[in-house]
């Protein structure tokens, strides 16, 4: 049976969180129920999923909502590009309007009235998932799975991975909640999902299919490599694939290689604030968290290419 999933994004700056939308819109192994949206301006992060749903012309009628927008404790900044929906969002989409439910109202009532039955993927920062595990004790028993893309373990040899990853980093403390939660989790962090891209040839191949679908995917893909040439000083071509390569473990498991580990997000230190911290589980380090540390590259990016075609 498909694996039934809500999907909390934030969906808007970095092009990822576009894909993982566009590759569960094409995945008959997965059921969208809703789409939650996280981080700073909510609203226009629901216009960009409704938008896409209508270009893809989806009518399986999953909600689309808005959630939280500040950080848990609001100890940080919000970080927030300003390029999110250029060369998407035009003036008429201000008619595209969410459901009117709470992402986190929408999350608990969601779970509780279907046990053991609805996995969550979160691709943004936690805040939304926080929020639900604290109103609903019951919560972390009640939910199927928990996929999240986040973190960084560090278990490569690159010296330059960075201490903290971005969607731990806006909202550590948010993180810390729902590592603690005690919900079955699956991590996929920085150390898999740098090895694996979608490139300049790839969104050709996107362009040509000539749908407005497509045009618009590959159209976000080229917005998003002229913003990080705007920070590296030079046009990439390629990006990587975060957000996907989290949902592509629902449809094909063995894309990644889990090994379970103890987890704590650290929230103080002068420069370690949002690091991820693995270690090997014992008798007081108890298992909490089941970490991507391997991927089969030229599995996946073949998988993705073939459902963004579609």
């Amino acid at each position: 049976m498909p694996v039934r999933v809500i999907l909390d994004t934030d969906i808007g700056t970095d092009v990822d969180d576009w894909i993982a939308l566009a590759l569960v819109l094409s995945s008959s192994e997965l059921t969208l129920e809703g789409v939650t949206c996280v981080y700073a301006d909510v609203a226009i992060r629901a216009r960009m999923v409704l938008k896409l749903m209508q270009l893809r012309g989806y009518t399986g009628g999953a909600p689309v909502m808005e959630g939280v927008r500040d950080p848990l404790l609001k100890l940080d900044p919000l970080f927030w590009m300003g390029h999110e929906g250029k060369g998407l969002l035009e003036p008429e989409d201000s008619a595209l309007e969410p459901a009117p439910e709470h992402a986190v109202d929408y999350i608990v009532r969601t779970v509780m009235a279907n046990p053991g039955q609805i996995h969550l993927v979160c691709i943004g920062p936690l805040t939304n998932a926080a929020l639900a595990f604290l109103r609903e004790p019951k919560l972390a028993e009640n939910l199927a799975h928990l996929t999240i893309m986040g973190g960084v373990l560090r278990s490569t040899a690159d010296p330059l991975m960075p201490i903290a990853e971005h969607n731990i980093r806006c909202d550590p403390e948010a993180a810390h909640v729902v590592f603690s939660s005690g919900a079955p989790i699956t991590l996929v962090p920085l150390d898999v999902t740098t090895r694996v891209k979608i490139t300049t040839d790839d969104v050709k191949r996107l362009r040509e299919r000539g749908t407005p679908y497509h045009q618009a995917i590959a159209q976000q893909i080229d917005v998003w490599l002229e913003q990080m040439a705007q920070w590296f000083g030079q046009k990439r071509d390629y990006t990587h694939m975060h957000d996907p390569l989290a949902v592509a473990t629902l449809i094909q498991p063995d894309l990644v290689t889990l090994t379970p580990v103890n987890l704590t997000v650290e929230l103080a230190g002068t420069h370690s604030r949002a690091a991820t911290l693995m270690r090997a589980p014992s008798e007081k380090l108890p298992v909490n968290v089941h970490a991507a540390l391997d991927v089969d590259v030229d599995r996946f990016e073949s998988l993705l290419m073939e459902r963004l075609l579609r």
